[in-house]
């Protein structure tokens, strides 16, 4: 992974040779490049920044050096020895989506990030407009550290980068002690203890020392429990979410809220798209039952509700896969990759490869099929499209 860092302060982000990020460079996991934003002006002040158009108190940072910046970095290889990849354009705002454990497992798969920290009252927009209609821009991420405003982005850079080096594969010695941190199934992460047994009158949970692992493993649960509905009760739902998600064969008995669901899903298509024509929209209650009886269809349910569901049927050597849709609110936390993994796993002996569609405009959809290895192979000719995505079918035992 490539990480590259465009900042008017290089020296703020000296720490990225220290600690994880450092250890990650030295085992070439990553390479780690700053770059002074000032670099690319041509006036004798350098500068970076005027006023606001609008009016209004600060100053915005201008959009011409940005500009000569992502020209001259794009162009560089990004270091993965293939094919160069577009590189994802993350941006620390205090208007940006929060940063969650599950953000940086995404962010871990990108083969380059590129911080672009602003600061004063922001960078100007047409800059992110500009970026996100590069080719060799996969997306731009806009990233919130939380519900407050710092000076600049280079520490949520930092913070960020922590978040994701420790995610490389290869980096962390045991790898299973990810899995047990907070955020990492939903929960926080219980109380630890280490020697003494007994230390200024506090001891240890005895259950620690009893060498019971199965009723370790039970405190430890109860402890993530109850420490999140104290301190995070926010968190419970998507706890359940994170960590209990089963994939089953529908039923009839799912008929009516796949009928909802398959509404409040394709609404947003729709508006994404501008087209209200989508065949979903418009589909009755019945024809989403007989569609049971012509598609292999599999749900995901969590406390009782049915919150995502997922498609599939052969034609000819095709495995078409369709219907892919999660509840609204629990969108971007990985039950739709968890589905479409499941899709393609349940393909017949005779699919040689696997077909989807999705609206030609739905930018999200086709960048999350691009990094499932689908190409889009053609877009038909309507308001919305679709654009029509394939991928081969790779068996086992081949490259």
């Amino acid at each position: 992974m490539r990480l590259d860092y465009l900042t008017i302060f290089p020296d703020y982000l000296a720490p990225l040779g220290l600690s994880l990020p450092g250890k990650a460079a030295a085992k070439g996991l990553v390479e780690l490049h700053v770059h002074d934003l000032r670099g690319w002006t041509h006036d004798r002040h350098r500068t970076v920044d005027d006023t606001p158009y609008g009016g209004g108190a600060g100053m915005v940072m201008r959009p011409e050096p940005w500009g000569e910046a992502l020209d001259e970095l794009l162009g560089v290889p990004d270091g993965s020895g293939g094919p160069d990849s577009p590189a994802t354009v993350v941006v620390p705002s205090p208007a940006g989506r929060p940063l969650t454990q599950a953000m940086a497992r995404e962010l871990a798969t990108r083969p380059r990030l590129l911080f672009a920290c602003g600061r004063y009252e922001g960078i100007d927009q047409r800059v992110l407009d500009h970026a996100r209609g590069r080719d060799d821009v996969d997306e731009v991420v806009e990233v919130s550290l939380g519900d407050y405003v710092l000076n600049g982005g280079e520490v949520a850079a930092l913070a960020v980068t922590e978040a994701v080096v420790r995610l490389l594969p290869g980096f962390m010695g045991n790898a299973a002690s990810l899995e047990e941190e907070s955020h990492e199934q939903g929960l926080l992460e219980y109380p630890v203890y280490t020697k003494p047994a007994s230390w200024r009158g506090h001891e240890v949970p005895p259950v620690l020392l009893s060498g019971n692992h199965a009723a370790i493993a039970a405190w430890r649960h109860a402890q993530s429990l109850e420490r999140t509905a104290e301190r995070r009760p926010d968190l419970l739902h998507a706890s359940h979410v994170a960590g209990e998600w089963e994939v089953v064969p529908a039923a009839a008995g799912d008929t009516a809220e796949l009928h909802v669901l398959t509404l409040a899903c394709w609404v947003g298509e729709a508006l994404v798209n501008g087209d209200l024509t989508i065949p979903p929209l418009h589909e009755s209650v019945a024809d989403t039952a007989a569609s049971l009886a012509q598609w292999d269809t599999y749900v995901v349910r969590v406390g009782g509700r049915l919150v995502g569901s997922v498609r599939g049927r052969l034609e000819d050597t095709t495995w078409e896969i369709g219907r892919l849709m999660v509840a609204p609110d629990l969108q971007g936390r990985g039950l739709g990759r968890v589905l479409l993994e499941h899709a393609e796993r349940v393909a017949p002996p005779g699919a040689a490869a696997y077909r989807l569609v999705t609206g030609k405009d739905s930018a999200a959809n086709l960048r999350r099929y691009k990094r499932a290895g689908y190409r889009v192979r053609e877009v038909l000719d309507g308001p919305s499209g679709p654009a029509v995505l394939t991928k081969q079918r790779r068996r086992p035992g081949r490259g």
